[in-house]
């Protein structure tokens, strides 16, 4: 599953560049019994599978001989959340190492002992952490200096400032009933990056009011939001 979304789009163009090495581990080739078992029942009953701990630990340990570990995280729904500001973070690291949870769970002693970290992509539960491995190294790969053609696009992404990011159009300018914005066609530079400015806050106070509390605003910014609460019709434009 993983090596798939490895090989396709940004994430395949950035391998074939060499801005990123991943390295993919089968924890069964560090299982020793002939049947290569990396799970077992839980103690004290109940239904599911737990991932073992001992092929996890050799797996870890056979990276970090070969300097290939840095921080290690297991991603698991009872991590913290992944955010954008989580990705920066991990973009400025030489080397991370990503642990998928499986069955019912992974033995508590792997993230208590053998984690700096657990790792959330949302609340709610996936079938094995694949998934979300995918979602990390994409999220982080793409802020990757050279990854991107131009890192302005990442600069202004969602979240990139805390705000959602605004509405984007192309052409045709006119598609039935629905037109491009005035603003976007004026030409004026100013006049534009002011109705994207107001398009990021009136977006983020609909949709993702939570994100507000914890974002640096501009006074001006400030006088758009109150203006915004005032007139509630304002956001549905």
């Amino acid at each position: 599953m993983v090596q798939a979304a490895f090989s396709q789009s940004i994430l395949k163009r950035a391998k074939e560049k060499k801005l990123f090495a991943p390295e993919l581990i089968n924890i069964r080739d560090y299982a020793r019994d002939r049947h290569h078992t990396v799970d077992d029942k839980p103690y004290g009953g109940g239904s599911g599978m737990v991932m073992k701990v001992e092929p996890i630990y050799r797996a870890l340990a056979d990276l970090k001989k070969r300097g290939r570990l840095g921080k290690v995280f297991l991603l698991a729904p009872t991590g913290v959340p992944f955010n954008q500001a989580f990705a920066r973070r991990l973009a400025r690291t030489s080397c991370f190492t990503l642990i998928c949870g499986r069955y019912e769970g992974v033995d508590e002693r792997v993230p208590q002992k053998l984690c700096d970290g657990e790792i959330s992509v949302g609340d709610f539960v996936l079938s094995g952490g694949e998934p979300a491995a995918v979602i990390v190294a994409d999220a982080v790969v793409r802020l990757l200096p050279g990854v991107l053609g131009d890192m302005q696009s990442a600069l202004f992404d969602s979240f990139s400032d805390g705000l959602l990011d605004h509405p984007h159009y192309t052409r045709p300018e006119k598609y039935r009933a629905w037109s491009v914005p005035a603003e976007l066609l004026s030409g004026d530079h100013k006049r534009v990056a002011q109705w994207r400015r107001r398009q990021q806050l009136a977006r983020t106070l609909k949709q993702r009011p939570d994100l507000l509390p914890q974002t640096p605003l501009e006074e001006t910014d400030r006088v758009i939001l109150e203006e915004l609460r005032k007139k509630p019709g304002l956001l549905k434009k």
